[in-house]
Parts: structure tokens; sequence; C-alpha cells
């Protein structure tokens, strides 16, 4: 902890002498009244996000839980142009095996979000395996906590949700920007209204981007271009549609790690180098289509029924120079250094090749919301059912090895011989029915009830037969329900203090290695998450203020006695919280986020009492922003980040990487001429070019360690006409 804070004094005093000291996560005031009701901003105010909580029509700071979004002028100043740099605004979103020229991971109170179940896309479903642009969405949006409220199956911790613009009254801009290497961005936001009364809209997004990031050889493109339009056909009916096509072409890259026994000083590493470079190695390409479709429909003047449906078909190409443990290339086998890299630094490449990896994602839902009285009691009702349907389609993959390599990137190693190895196709199919009810009484008390009931069905086999013939399928269904409650009290139109209780789902199955489980290709009981918080909430015209206590536990499975069963659960306790204050040319923010995390209930005793990897037990994010009277439309800002150390290995308590600190510096020029605005912004990212580890994910049974980014630079110009 003395780590973490120890250069706090040294970044507040830097940030001073600046006039900033944080992105400009809150609006102005002016901002705020300029945004539509259904925006969610970061003070508060004009909050309602239905697609995140789940409550149609209730606003989010008098809303029993923990969720904020960001809109696309935040993550502009922030110069955030992926999902994973959330965590730089947020001190509970945290990095997760978080690669460039890979597709986001991050962690929600300390648990990593499942690419494949808890991210949304205007409230739907979606597969977050791909690189996801930001281009044409209008905010995103964060819900902590156990998700069982929004999803059927996830991991707990939180939802992320994507909000798609919509068509605007003559919408006209158009964007430039460079960063430090040599990255080159161009992008146009085009919409109008026409027809009677502006009953037709549409809007285009467009973009194209030269990828150079500061990382060296991982130059590559990228690409968007999507449709929103909408069809008001009276005061009651509106019908929206949307189609999004992506393409990125990047090559990742790759972790360092420990060598030997020891975590090398980060200082003595090139935080440019990308080990994911040989001769023979391709970029990753990931490409994507999505398209959805909304209907909504007012009945009364207090009910309304929504039908909205959403496909996405995504290809990839996944293909990566994997340094991995020093193995023997003609036995296969290690001899010491199997999950981490040599005390000389060496490794050994394997190549992993999987091309044509196709993954479909469908979802329907069908949900009516409304108000009712019963007495006294205001019911604010929603509920509805949800389909979804998954199918992974793979080809054999290569994951040979390759050649031996160095961490200082001096090894060139030949190719692997290529040899295939069987992939896993997936299925899966849910129906998921839910009722929610928040019951309001006029002295400011108020219940909230929800109920979710998912039937589930799932199958797996291999893209090709094992020796024996076998494609090792495995086939299950499971119905589980879901409840979440909640009970608050308005103390002041401004404050709220409630409780909560839930519960999240997740579903997992036995290996379908008989050699190696008793009890291969068997689904496990329903793993389910439960989670308590309390917390309260102030939403004010120069303040807001938000403080949560939660408990979190999730069960783990394991292998035990030779079958892979629930092996007792991750418990994860802490308190997250975050304050926004609004004094004149000033705006201060400060978020922090405390954890105790470990393992409990194990079998193996050695395990209990653990502290799990990759998980800071303290993360800070503090900042200011200051409106220059002398030059209008000037803002400078500053944002400070820090965390504290991170366990390196899940079996040796005693491995950590140290803490780190990080201080941006970013301006905000908006320049108003006679026909048109412009918008300059111009940012230092890590202004003091720290050197530290930033995370240590284990993954695939072996230790990675990734640095922070160099000192950054970028500048973009956006002009509205």
């Amino acid at each position: 902890m003395a780590h973490l804070f120890s250069r706090t004094r040294t970044a507040l005093a830097a940030a001073a002498l600046c006039c900033a000291l944080a992105p400009a996560r809150a609006q102005t005031s002016a901002d705020t009244n300029a945004a539509t009701t259904a925006t969610v901003t970061i003070t508060g105010q004009r909050d309602t996000a239905p697609g995140l909580t789940g409550f149609d029509n209730q606003a989010l700071a008098r809303s029993p839980l923990q969720a904020f979004g960001y809109d696309t002028q935040q993550l502009d100043d922030s110069g955030i142009t992926r999902i994973g740099g959330l965590t730089l605004l947020d001190a509970s979103l945290n990095d997760a095996y978080n690669a460039d020229g890979y597709w986001s991971m991050i962690s929600a109170r300390g648990y990593t979000l499942d690419n494949r179940f808890n991210y949304r896309r205007d409230g739907l479903p979606i597969n977050a395996e791909t690189a996801i642009a930001l281009d044409n969405k209008e905010r995103l949006e964060v819900l902590k906590g156990v998700s069982g409220i929004q999803a059927g199956t996830s991991a707990p911790g939180g939802i992320v949700n994507l909000v798609v613009k919509r068509p605007v009254a003559h919408q006209r801009s158009a964007s430039f920007g460079f960063r430090q290497s040599g990255s080159l961005f161009g992008a146009v936001d085009i919409g109008d209204r026409s027809g009677p009364g502006g009953a037709f809209g549409w809007r285009v997004n467009a973009a194209a981007e030269h990828l150079d990031p500061m990382q060296r050889d991982t130059q590559g493109h990228r690409s968007l271009l999507a449709l929103a339009t909408d069809w008001q056909i009276n005061s009651d009916s509106l019908l929206e549609a949307e189609i999004e096509i992506s393409r990125q072409s990047q090559p990742s890259v790759a972790g360092f790690s420990m060598r030997g026994n020891v975590v090398p000083s980060a200082k003595d590493i090139d935080p440019r180098l990308n080990l994911n470079h040989q001769p023979w190695n391709l970029p990753v390409v990931m490409n994507g289509n999505t398209a959805s479709l909304r209907w909504q429909q007012r009945l009364t003047p207090d009910w309304r029924l929504k039908a909205q449906a959403m496909t996405q078909r995504l290809k990839s190409d996944d293909r990566t120079a994997f340094p991995y443990g020093v193995y023997d290339a003609s036995t296969y086998d290690c001899a010491e250094w199997c999950d981490r890299f040599a005390p000389d630094g060496s490794f050994t490449y394997w190549q992993y090749v999987s091309n044509n990896e196709r993954r479909t994602s469908d979802a329907l839902e069908v949900a009516l919301s409304g108000r009712a009285h019963t007495g006294v009691i205001e019911h604010t009702i929603d509920t509805g059912v949800l389909q979804t349907r998954y199918r992974g389609r793979f080809e054999d993959q290569i994951f040979d090895i390759a050649g031996p390599g160095r961490d200082d990137g001096s090894l060139v190693s030949p190719p692997s011989p290529g040899t295939p190895d069987a992939n896993t196709n997936r299925s899966e199919r849910s129906t998921e029915f839910y009722l929610r009810d928040a019951m309001h009484w006029r002295s400011g008390s108020s219940l909230w009830l929800g109920l979710r009931h998912s039937r589930l069905a799932r199958a797996s086999e291999r893209t090709s037969p094992d020796s024996d013939g076998s494609l090792r399928a495995t086939d299950y269904t499971q119905g589980v329900s879901i409840p979440w409650v909640a009970v608050a009290q308005q103390l002041t139109p401004a404050t709220l203090v409630y409780a909560s209780w839930g519960q999240g789902l997740e579903s997992d199955v036995a290996p379908n290695r008989p050699a190696l489980y008793s009890n291969a290709g068997q689904a496990l009981p329903a793993l389910k998450s439960r989670q308590a918080e309390i917390g309260i909430k102030h939403a004010g015209e120069h303040l807001d203020a938000t403080f949560a206590l939660f408990d979190i536990d999730q069960p783990q499975a394991a292998t035990v006695n030779g079958a892979y069963v629930t092996d007792g659960s991750e418990h994860h306790r802490g308190g997250d919280g975050r304050i926004t204050l609004r004094a004149g040319a000033w705006r201060w923010q400060a978020g922090a986020m405390l954890l105790n995390a470990e393992r409990r209930g194990s079998n193996d005793a050695s395990v209990n009492g653990a502290r799990p990897v990759n998980v800071p037990h303290a993360t800070l994010r503090l900042g200011t922003a200051y409106q220059v009277a002398a030059v209008p439309g000037l803002e400078l800002q500053a944002n400070f980040s820090a965390e504290s150390d991170r366990v390196v290995l899940p079996y040796d308590q005693s491995v950590h990487i140290p803490g780190w600190s990080r201080l941006d510096l970013a301006a905000r020029w908006t320049q108003h001429l006679a026909q048109s605005t412009l918008t300059w912004r111009a940012g230092i990212d890590n202004v003091t070019n720290r050197r530290a580890w930033k995370e240590s994910p284990y993954e695939f049974d072996h230790v990675y360690l990734y640095p922070l980014t160099p000192r950054t630079w970028r500048v973009t110009v956006q002009a509205s006409f």
C-alpha cells in the first residue's frame, strides 16, 4: 500500500502546476443540458439506462445498484479507442490479459469478465471475442456486481453495455488524428432527419485507421462502416434498424514473463519490444458484421412494448508466435522452466494458427414495461423473454513448437512443422424469462425484486477425431432460477441509501478426457455466485458521489480425486466509490477500490486463503479539469492512476509485481467559427515515462507480464459543420 500511494503527492503537485488532473469524465452543465434524456452521464443527471440496469424508466441515481456511463466526449478526451481503455476511467476495472492487437479483456471487482457472456449491445448479448470498434458507439455503460439481474449466464463482477449512435437532426462531423509513433486516423459521422415532422432518420459512421502503436512490429489497419436508421411511424410507434461492418488486422502483443524464480525489473526490459515478432508470424485478423432491428410501441400512457432482434457474425484468423516456457522440440518435454522463461530470458516459441474461426450469435427479446398502482404503492414492472443462440465453428489448429527465443528479441526462430491439432466446435442456446418490479412508497422507501429463469442447452465436439475415433462430444441442458432483491430509502431528493442481494449463474462441464477425469464430459451443477451490497448515492448540482461495500462469492471448479468438481469458491470483499465535484471553472473527481480477494473452501488446504493472481488490493483514480477563462473553450485535463501490487503465481503467494502509478495530461479546445465548430484535443499519456509491470495474468498455465505503455503523445481535431 505504501508503494501504491508513494507518488500521489508528487502527482498532485504536478497536476496543480498544469491546472489539471484527470480526464473530463463529467460533462459540464451545458453539455449535460444538451444531452438527450436517455444519455447516461458521469454526473448522474438525466441518467436513465434501461439497457444497462434492466429497470426501464428508472433514473440511475435512484436505482439501488452501481452503474456508470462514459460518453464519446469522455472517451475522446482520454484517448480511449478500445473497451480495455475503460480501466483508466474506473477504479473498479482492471486489466486482465488485456493485450494490444487482440480483443479487450478486463476485470470488474477482481473478477475477469467473460467475453462470451458479460457484454451487451443496446441491452442484447454479444460475443466480445473480437475487436469492437467504438466509432459508432454513443457511450459505454458499466454495471458492477453480480450480473444475474441482466444475464442468464455470466461471470460475477459486472456487465459492459455498448450503446449505438442513433439518428439525430443535422449531424455533420469529421475527425482526424495522429498518435505516436505513427498511427493515423480519420472518421466521419453524418446524419439527418427528413419527412413530416422529421419522421425518418439516418446516421452513417465510417472510420479508417493505420495502426502503428508504440510497440514495434505491430503495424496494422482497421476500418468501420455503420448505418443506423429509424422511422417514427406515429407518436406511439418507433422502428429502428442498424448495421455495422468492421475489420482489424494487426499483430498482437505477447507478454514477457519471469526469469527463473525472479520477477525481472520492468526497467530492465524494452517496453516497445513485441516478442510476437518472427518472420513467419502473421497478424490477427478480426472481421465483424452486426445488425439489429428494434420496435417500440406505446400501448397506453404507462405501458410500452419492445421487441428487438440482433445477429452478429464474427470471423477471425488468430495467429501468434507464442512465448512459452522452455521445452525440448523433439520430445515436447519440459525439464524445469515450464510456466516461465529461463533465468537467462530464453524460452520456446510455439506457433499458434487458428484460421477461419467463425462465431455466430443471435438474440431475440420481447419485453413489456410499465407502471401500475396497488394502494399507496407504485410499481414499475419489466417482464419479458430473451432467446439467444451461439455457434462456434472452427478448423483444426496448429499449436506446435517452433524454436528458441529470448526476451531481448535477439533470436530468430524457424517456424514449426505445422502439425495440426483438433479444435472444439460449440453450440449454445438459452431461453430466459424475467420479471422485475420496483415498488415505491410516498415516504421514499422502495423495494426492488427480480427473478430470472434460464433454460440452457450446450453441446460441443472436436473438429477431428482422436486416435480412437472419438470426437469427445458433450451435450447437456440445465434449468436455473436466480433472484435479486434490494431495499432503498430516499433520504433527500438527492441522496439514496440501499442494500441488495442477488445471484449470478455460470455453467461448466468436465473436460471430455476419460483418461484424466472420471466424470469426463459431465455437466457440473449450476455454479451460482452471490453478492450482498450496501451503498449510498448522491446526485446534486455540484456534487455527485457513490460508495458501496460488496461481498461476492464465486464457486470454483477443480480436479479432486480424479474428478472435475466444484471445489470451494473465490471470495471478494471490499468497497468502491467515486466522487465528482464541480466548482466554478474546476471539476474534480476521485475513485478508489479496496479489495480483499481469497480462495475458500477448497479440498486442497494449501489453496485456502490464497490471493488470486493478477488482482490488485487497491486501485486509485484521481483527477481534475480546468476551464481557462482567458481562452474561451479551452479545458486543461489530467489523470492520475495507481494500483497496488499483484500476485504472479497461483501456488506461491510470495511472488508479486510491484504497484505502479501513471500521470496523463491533456487539453481540449472548442473553437466556434461562423459555420462550424472545431474541437482540438492533445494529450500525453504516461507523462513521466514510468517503467512498470501493469498486470501479471497467469494464462494457459504460464506467467505473463505486461509493461506500461511508454510515454505517448496524441492529437486529434473534430470539425462539426
